[in-house]
């Protein structure tokens, strides 16, 4: 019993004390997983991660912190071309964007953060599924199941 206790005590730090860029959240439905990245010192993208949905379907994601009113504005997309991208093609790779919230134990709303910080108990994408839903990567030849808009931290990559 004492072991037990040990190892939940021991589990929860380590949980705890997961940088953000390391962290791995899932949603309540067991849609999608979402494995946060170090950027690599970008000077303008604040956290890379990618999410993955069913049938093998793999939405690379990226955060850089608005203007003006910051904000972590966050990108999701599917099959983007890459070398010299226009904004036409961006834009027709993008399947989500929108600010990405947190949450800790006590619900407490706030801003995702940028990395080299614990990573948050929880993220919110506000209308990930329906943006998703309505996407080419959705359907027949994509994922099927649509994932929830509030992800919980599952564990941290080592």
């Amino acid at each position: 019993m004492v072991g037990l206790l040990a190892f939940l005590a021991t589990s929860s730090a380590a949980l705890a004390a997961c940088p953000l860029e390391l962290a791995v959240y899932g949603d309540a439905e067991s849609a999608a997983e979402i494995d946060f990245r170090p950027t690599m010192e970008s000077a303008v993208v604040t956290n890379t991660f990618k999410m993955m949905l069913d049938k093998g379907v793999v939405l690379d994601g990226i955060v850089m912190w608005t203007e003006g009113v910051a904000r972590p504005h966050g990108s999701l997309m599917y099959k983007c071309p890459t070398g010299d991208v226009t904004g036409d093609e961006l834009a027709a790779c993008t399947v989500w964007e929108g600010v990405i919230y947190s949450s800790d134990d006590q619900g407490n709303i706030a801003l995702l953060p940028a990395e080299g910080v614990d990573a948050p108990k929880s993220l919110i994408f506000p209308d990930l599924g329906p943006s998703l839903e309505m996407s080419a990567a959705y359907g027949a030849n994509g994922f099927s199941k649509v994932p929830w808009d509030v992800f919980s931290l599952k564990g941290c990559q080592e």
